[in-house]
């Protein structure tokens, strides 16, 4: 439930964040007007949103088990991706997001409501898919969806309040040192999502080595006891992990947290040309 709250809250603040931006900006320059506009486009989002995630339940239903595992497996790779691409894109453009945005909202503006509409879904949807497939990745990695939406839920409801205390005042909040703890953070859930995937594609017999296992603690880590739901819920910790999951689980923290920790290079000063006397 924990990992989950902690993509509620990533995606959600972020999602938060891109709206406030666009309603500050119009309360702002005097365009009131446009607001119904903007949150019909957030609302579109948020319905596509849910409704992929429902299509992503109901086809799997529909299939077979190896063919359900073989699915569940591809999505949570997936999910990953979305993920990955997500804490870097953030870490990259948090600086620039609010003045990227109110530039494309300026230019919607002026070709018409629609634009408004189209432009508000398309920077909210963004988050909106890749919560719903990363939802739905966590749920079939826990074996349940109760506890993987409570979380969900649960994050999602502090980054609202948390976006909205910032729209206020009432709070401030170090953007740069929130996406860097959150990134760190999110790249262990990542890394246990896809070992789970990488589990999922060994069920169905598409990679091998389901039954050769690198170490088995589940008289240690029982997965019924209160450690282990806790390893399960923030990290999708198995007691029998398989040596092909503990090496990609290793090699996917190694490399996209070093990655991640680096410091960013500063774009270089263009040296301008020398005047002459």
């Amino acid at each position: 439930m924990l990992g989950n709250a902690l993509i509620g809250l990533r995606e959600g603040l972020e999602a938060a964040l891109v709206v406030s931006i666009l309603i500050a900006f119009l309360v702002r320059t005097g365009r009131r007007s446009v607001l119904p506009k903007v949150w019909l486009g957030v609302a579109i989002a948020v319905a596509i949103s849910v409704g992929v995630t429902l299509a992503l339940t109901l086809t799997q239903q529909a299939l077979t088990f190896e063919a359900q595992e073989a699915f569940g497996g591809g999505l949570s790779i997936i999910a990953v991706g979305f993920v990955t691409w997500m804490i870097f894109w953030m870490r990259r453009a948090a600086r620039s997001i609010s003045t990227e945005l109110r530039g494309r909202l300026e230019s919607a503006i002026q070709m018409g409501s629609t634009a408004v509409v189209v432009m508000a879904a398309l920077a909210v949807g963004r988050e909106g898919l890749e919560t719903a497939v990363f939802f739905f990745a966590a749920a079939q990695a826990a074996g349940e969806t109760t506890e993987p939406l409570i979380g969900f839920l649960l994050g999602i409801a502090v980054s609202i309040l948390l976006a909205y205390l910032i729209y206020r005042g009432a709070v401030t909040l170090n953007m740069g040192k929130f996406f860097t703890v959150t990134g760190v953070l999110l790249v262990f859930v990542a890394a246990g999502i896809l070992a789970y995937g990488v589990h999922d594609l060994q069920e169905a017999a598409i990679l091998p080595g389901l039954n050769t296992l690198a170490f088995d603690v589940s008289a240690a880590v029982p997965p019924d006891s209160w450690y282990g739901t806790l390893l399960k819920g923030i990290f999708n910790f198995s007691p029998q992990t398989t040596v092909l999951e503990a090496i990609v689980w290793v090699a996917y923290v190694a490399v996209v947290l070093t990655l991640f920790v680096l410091p960013q290079r500063s774009p270089r000063p263009v040296a301008s040309a020398p005047t002459t006397s």
